[in-house]
């Protein structure tokens, strides 16, 4: 059905939809597009992050019979939020909408919430979940049901506006509002919605539209256990992100586990099974460097993961190099400044700072930056 009264056709419509491995739902879902929005007036921008399925293969087959299908094919680059952002600042038309591409996400209601952006009865327009007339039904179990609801809570207490469904990854509103928050965006996590509250100046203006969550059409799930985190990541950046850059914090929370993964292996090697103590040093410290790599890999750097035994086993190797002149620094220092009269704690603890802060610096650009 086409609802040609309640929007301008020709005001210009641009719909982003982030991809990974979405190759089944594309062809429907540009068939449901059209059914609502009509032939023209519109554009499909798919942003994809390298699927291994040839979405994008699939997205630029149709571009060349449809004008209105376009494709950005990310390489080494990944995360929901960051693709919706990228696709946003490549239109030109101006009114921009995000939804999914799995078919959660019902078109039917990109009229009327281009009408009530278009008429200034509001500055977002989302659709929502748990207003009444909305549901969760789509969401896989009562465990993900719950952990949204808890995200939504914590949301609203870091952006400070009342909605029922901060979280909700279908919105639309002008593009120029969007590009003149891009400087201020972080990008991180898989919800843009709580960036751009989050970010303005002053409070926006929302509108809510109930949203029936329908199950997904193919694929699976990409809210896995490190998406989740991520959006821990980006209540953080928020929250304390300029006074220490976030990925910073990942790299030296990881290596803080590092330290209890070292003293675990030690105690088990050294204690229970009865090691010389520079056998059990030697592996405890490689299994805490091999711990920090998978973890930093898979978190940290989420968006430059280093994927493959190869590159894999390079990337492993050049870590351990790393940590391996960041110790030497951290011992060189604190050495010094004990020396020269500071207190061995404090000396300890500035080697500490400055051996992390090495690492950190070399792992990104010789670890992540290169084989990333």
């Amino acid at each position: 059905m086409r609802c040609w009264s309640a929007f301008d056709v020709n005001a210009g419509l641009a719909i982003i939809l982030p991809t990974l491995n979405e190759r089944a739902n594309i062809a429907p879902l540009v068939t449901r597009l059209k059914e609502t929005l009509g032939p023209d007036g519109w554009e499909a921008i798919f942003v994809d992050d390298n699927s291994t399925d040839g979405t994008a293969d699939e997205i630029r087959r149709m571009a060349q019979s449809d004008p209105q299908i376009r494709i950005i094919q990310r390489i080494g680059r990944r995360g929901l939020a960051s693709a919706a952002i990228e696709g946003i600042c490549a239109t030109s038309a101006p009114f921009v909408a995000v939804m999914d591409a799995d078919h959660q996400h019902d078109p039917a209601l990109l009229p009327q919430m281009l009408a009530a952006v278009q008429q200034a009865d509001c500055d977002v327009a989302v659709a929502s979940r748990f207003v009444a007339g909305g549901n969760a039904d789509g969401l896989a179990g009562q465990g993900r049901k719950c952990g949204s609801k808890l995200a939504n809570w914590l949301a609203r207490s870091i952006t400070g506006v009342s909605l029922s469904d901060p979280m909700s990854g279908f919105f639309l509103m002008r593009a120029d509002r969007v590009r003149a928050l891009a400087p201020r965006l972080s990008g991180i996590g898989f919800k843009l919605l709580l960036d751009i509250l989050a970010a303005a100046d002053a409070p926006l203006q929302v509108r809510e539209f109930p949203m029936r969550l329908a199950p997904r059409r193919a694929g699976t799930s990409k809210l896995d256990r490190a998406i989740i985190f991520e959006f821990l990541v980006s209540l953080y950046d928020r929250s304390f992100g300029r006074i220490i850059p976030t990925r910073f914090a990942l790299f030296a929370t990881v290596g803080a586990i590092g330290v209890a993964v070292h003293l675990a292996v030690l105690a088990a090697l050294f204690i229970m099974a009865d090691s010389a103590f520079v056998a059990a040093q030697a592996a405890a410290t490689l299994a805490a460097m091999s711990f920090n790599f998978w973890l930093n890999n898979w978190l940290t750097y989420r968006d430059q993961q280093i994927r493959g035994a190869r590159a894999l086993f390079k990337g492993w190797l050049g870590f351990c190099a790393t940590c391996a002149v960041g110790a030497f620094a951290n011992v060189a220092a604190a050495t010094f400044l004990q020396a020269n009269g500071v207190h061995w704690a404090a000396a300890a603890l500035a080697g500490i700072i400055l051996g992390s802060v090495w690492n950190y610096a070399l792992s990104s650009r010789f670890v992540w930056g290169r084989f990333g």
